[in-house]
Order: C-alpha cells, then sequence, then structure tokens
C-alpha cells in the first residue's frame, strides 16, 4: 500500500519528555497512582492512570522507558504542575484518551526480553479492568520514544489473542493493541549489541534478539503504526524506521513515517509540535468510537 513521507522542520535537540502544543488546558483530570499488575522478584510492576473528565472511551499507553530503564515520577508533575502550553499527555486527555503511564522492571537487573514480557502483561491487565476505568477493551493505543518505542512496536507487531492453557488469569487476555505510535525506536535489537556497556538491558543471550525485535515480526494483522524519526538521529539511525515502514507496508499494514530533517535522537520545539499533532490525528483515525 502507499505510505506517507511527512517533512518538517528542524529544531534544536530536547527531551522527548515534554511536547509543546497549541491548544489549551481542559478541565483537571483525575490521577490514580501506582496500579499494580503483577509482580517480579519481589517488586511490584505499576502504572498510573489519567482519567480526563469526559473521557472518549479509548484508552492510550505510554512506555515510561528510555534505555529501557523505566523512571518513576509523580504523575502530577506532568498534569497538574502549571505549564505553559499541554505537554503530550495532557493533549490527549484533553482530548478524551485515558492515559496509563506503564512501568517495566528496569536494566541492569532486568533486560530487554524482561521489559516486553512486562509490557505485555500490563496490557492485558489493563485490557481486563478496561470498564473499571470506562475505557473500551477494543481500542487501545500505545506509545513511546526510543526504548519505549521499541516497546510499542514490539505490542504492534508480536501481540497474542492469550494464552488460554495459562493457570494465570490475566493471561488469557489478549495483549494486542489497536494503534501504535513510535518515536526514534529501535526495530533490530542485534544491532545495538555494540551499546551492550552503555546500556545493560542489551546484556542478554544474542540467540533472543530476533525475538524481541520487531522488524523480523511485521505481519498481514499488526497494528497500524506511525513512525517518527530524526534523519541526524546518530544513536537509533533512522533506518530503523525506514525498514519497519517498509516491512509493514510490504504486508498491507497502514504505516507512515514522519520524517524530522535536521533532529537527532529527541526533538525541538516546532518538530515536537508536529510530532504531537500527528501522534492525536493518528490515534483520533484508528481509535475513533465505532459505530
Amino acid at each position: 500500500m502507499k505510505t506517507t513521507r511527512f517533512r518538517t522542520i528542524a529544531g534544536l535537540s530536547i527531551s522527548l519528555v515534554i511536547v509543546m502544543a497549541f491548544s489549551l488546558h481542559a478541565e483537571e483530570p483525575t490521577i490514580i497512582r501506582d496500579v499494580v499488575y503483577g509482580h517480579k522478584a519481589g517488586m511490584a510492576l505499576t502504572y498510573d492512570v489519567i482519567q480526563p473528565k469526559t473521557p472518549n472511551g479509548a484508552g492510550v499507553l505510554f512506555m515510561v522507558s528510555g534505555g529501557w530503564v523505566s523512571h518513576w515520577a509523580p504523575p502530577d508533575r506532568f498534569f497538574r504542575e502549571k505549564h505553559p502550553q499541554p505537554n503530550q499527555f495532557e493533549l490527549l486527555v484533553d482530548h478524551g484518551y485515558t492515559v496509563f503511564m506503564v512501568r517495566h522492571g528496569s536494566s541492569p537487573y532486568f533486560k530487554v526480553p524482561d521489559a516486553v514480557a512486562d509490557v505485555r502483561r500490563a496490557v492485558r491487565f489493563i485490557r481486563l479492568h478496561a470498564k473499571d476505568y470506562a475505557v473500551d477493551p477494543d481500542r487501545l493505543g500505545v506509545f513511546g520514544a526510543s526504548a519505549g518505542g521499541h516497546l510499542s512496536l514490539m505490542l504492534g507487531t508480536s501481540s497474542d489473542n492469550g494464552i488460554p492453557d495459562s493457570k494465570d488469569p490475566v493471561e488469557h487476555v489478549s495483549d494486542r493493541v489497536q494503534a501504535v505510535v513510535a518515536l526514534c525506536p529501535p526495530s533490530r535489537v542485534a544491532e545495538l549489541f555494540p551499546m551492550k556497556e552503555r546500556f545493560p538491558a542489551l546484556q542478554f543471550s544474542e540467540n533472543l534478539a530476533e525475538s524481541v525485535s520487531p522488524l523480523p515480526q511485521a505481519s498481514a494483522d499488526d497494528a497500524p503504526t506511525l513512525l517518527v524519526h530524526g534523519d541526524k538521529d546518530n544513536l537509533v539511525p533512522i533506518s530503523h524506521s525506514e525498514r519497519m515502514e517498509k516491512a509493514l507496508s510490504e504486508v498491507q499494514v497502514p504505516t507512515e513515517l514522519l520524517v524530522l530533517h535536521g533532529a537527532g535522537h529527541g526533538f525541538g520545539p516546532e518538530d515536537q509540535i508536529r510530532c504531537q499533532n500527528a501522534m492525536l490525528a493518528w490515534f483520533d483515525k484508528y481509535l475513533a468510537k465505532r459505530k
């Protein structure tokens, strides 16, 4: 199928955590902190829920991950502090999306395959309890940047309808998502192995690399996917997204690549606005209420 390649204005490289927008703040959302979706190594796996005052019935999971490290921060920082303009999370909530900020087991103790397993469980758990959050279990999206983008792609390309013979009722539920937005994502993990010292999460058996790489998982039942990448990214080259776009297109999965000219592994203010608006439009298109 034909795909679209966007062109944007380059800007200064800054963190993807806060994305600027032109919309005004809506009513203050309801925040549910530290929902436990699983346990491992004596610790709890958690996510925060941000519920809009007027929900549209769709949910979006944000992969809290950088270098496959999942930091904790008070969710109020992103939703209740007085920002000059709404950030990416606030924009989604302003438009009625319930946002789930999902944390996974972090490196150096846990590796990439562990993080993939954790976020799979998070999707299953959220779907199982979707009605508790006024969310349609068949209208779930996911987004993330860098390692979070990789995890988003893994959910979009290699999920299942549940594991019926599992003794864990959570695993009986599907971990599929209906839309993906992945920013500067690694699509073939083995290509990052030279950076194992810098990113301890990559210190696992190379025999497992393909199983946790989205590129070789591309198939016709994958979720519609928007990729966003800077063409000057020296950490995760844009070729990761270009090949991912090609693989998804070849199996007729709706996909687009937003190319940010001059941007590295992180986007400037103008590019971030374009990225954010494209993300909202993508979720609006593929998570809209079914008639």
